[in-house]
């Protein structure tokens, strides 16, 4: 274990001092259920499906089940501990000073990419009304207002957050309902072809094979990255000790049902092989139900939905700049507050760069949306890989008298810790296969090399604790 007792010390006294826990129990199961759902789902899932076919619910499944065990390692971790940017300290504690830097700064860029991609997401969706808007102007405008939200308070993000959660949650469970009475009792012109056989009957369950399911692997890890939001809400969590166990064990049991539960209900009212890469499933099967006014209003909750997600990556960037101030491994100014209890230099930061997205809407608004959720899923597979692995630091310190036990444990360890690992290489692999994700495999080389360089700098400028 890296002798960094001293500086996690510090860190908690930092947090005590600064930050406020004013998330409560629900503000964080749905900032978890908001980061988590998203593009992903609402806009990713058309593209997955014109891959994959109904396979892409084994894909879900899998990934689905991957995340399940990444979540139970974190959870330990967090009751060992409940930091905020809890991942870059556990990083820093059980496996080296520089895992704990490259953590930080790259669940940083992962958000402020994932920030990029919400963004023009919004400016997609806001098409459906008003088509020849230019993309920018929709996404600056989201932004500056999630901006000035996550300025003010950490309850008002919180209570904005839940609100935007709900709203698609509420939707997705509608949705399901919905769609299962159009099949089962044959409702709108829709229920005379609605079936669950529409899941294997257009050219079979697996219509591209196994390849198919494996390709859209990147696509659906994409769509669960933000479970892990949990750890960076850690430090502002009131009774974390009650709070966080309940939250971990029950959000990616939930993102499952509504993943899969509202997947099989699409496929089984609209046969996959109608469904358009490119236009969100959701507004595209409402469009076919034919309910007046209800393809505006679930694009109105994708809009939302991508908003939440941006919204979620403001906050976790923030706090994930903090963290680092105090390890000293970011600018000082980073780890300031302001009189809300608020890193306002780090959002401001954070934020100021989320608007080279806005720039990207104006120059290459087709390219735009793959290119940054494909690059900022290498910082999600760093991450998660990160979790697993400082997990097994912690279970040896645990073997070794270093650290203290908790009630909380992940099963399997150690021996799915690796399997997690070795899932989250294969899927980085994928990447090379598709040449329009192939550009986070170049971005990727360069990151690590400014990480590199970064972290050199940061230790030759070093100061002792205060």
């Amino acid at each position: 274990m890296t002798d960094v007792k001293a500086l996690v010390a510090e860190e908690g006294r930092h947090e005590a001092r600064d930050l406020h826990r004013g998330l409560k129990d629900r503000h964080i199961q749905m900032i978890a259920l908001g980061g988590a759902i998203g593009v992903g789902l609402f806009l990713g899932a058309s593209r997955a499906i014109a891959v994959a076919g109904p396979g892409l619910l084994m894909s879900y499944a899998l990934g689905g089940l991957i995340v399940f065990f990444i979540m139970r390692a974190l959870g330990e971790l967090l009751l060992y501990r409940p930091v905020a940017g809890s991942f870059a300290t556990y990083a820093e504690e059980f496996i080296g000073p520089f895992a704990g830097f490259a953590t930080g700064w790259s669940y940083w860029f992962t958000w402020v990419t994932i920030g990029m991609a919400e963004i023009t997401a919004v400016a997609v969706y806001v098409h459906y009304w008003f088509p020849e808007l230019p993309q920018w102007i929709p996404a600056l405008t989201t932004l500056a207002v999630l901006y000035a939200v996550n300025r003010i308070s950490v309850a008002l993000f919180g209570e904005l957050e839940f609100w935007f959660a709900l709203i698609k949650v509420v939707t997705i469970v509608a949705m399901i309902l919905i769609g299962l009475a159009i099949i089962f009792f044959d409702i709108t012109p829709l229920g005379r072809t609605a079936s669950f056989a529409n899941l294997w009957t257009h050219q079979g369950f697996m219509p591209f094979g196994i390849l198919g399911v494996v390709m859209t692997l990147q696509i659906v890890m994409f769509a669960y990255q933000g479970v892990e939001l949990i750890g960076v809400t850690a430090g502002e969590a009131q009774n974390p000790e009650k709070v966080l166990p309940s939250a971990t064990n029950s959000i990616i049991w939930r993102i499952l049902a509504f993943y899969i539960g509202a997947l099989v209900v699409m496929m089984a009212l609209v046969p996959w092989n109608e469904l358009k890469p490119g236009i969100s499933p959701f507004v595209f099967v409402f469009e076919r139900i034919g309910i007046p006014g209800a393809a505006g209003l679930i694009n109105f909750v994708v809009i939302t939905a991508a908003a939440s997600s941006c919204n979620s990556g403001i906050f976790s960037t923030g706090r994930m700049l903090y963290t680092l101030a105090q390890f000293r491994q970011a600018p000082q100014a980073f780890g300031k507050v302001n009189r809300h209890h608020l890193p306002a230099n780090a959002i401001t930061f954070s934020a100021g760069l989320m608007s080279i997205g806005v720039l990207l809407n104006y120059v290459v608004p087709e390219q735009v949306f793959t290119w940054v959720t494909s690059i900022s899923l290498i910082g999600a597979l760093w991450t998660w890989s990160v979790i697993v692995i400082a997990h097994l630091g912690y279970r040896k310190a645990v073997a070794a008298g270093q650290a203290k036990a908790v009630a909380f444990r992940m099963p399997g360890a150690p021996y799915m810790n690796w399997v997690v690992v070795a899932f989250m290489v294969a899927v980085g692999a994928l990447l090379a296969l598709d040449p329009s994700t192939r550009v986070a495999l170049y971005v990727a080389p360069v990151w690590f090399a400014l990480l590199g360089i970064g972290y050199r700098m940061s230790r030759s400028e070093s100061r002792p604790l205060p």
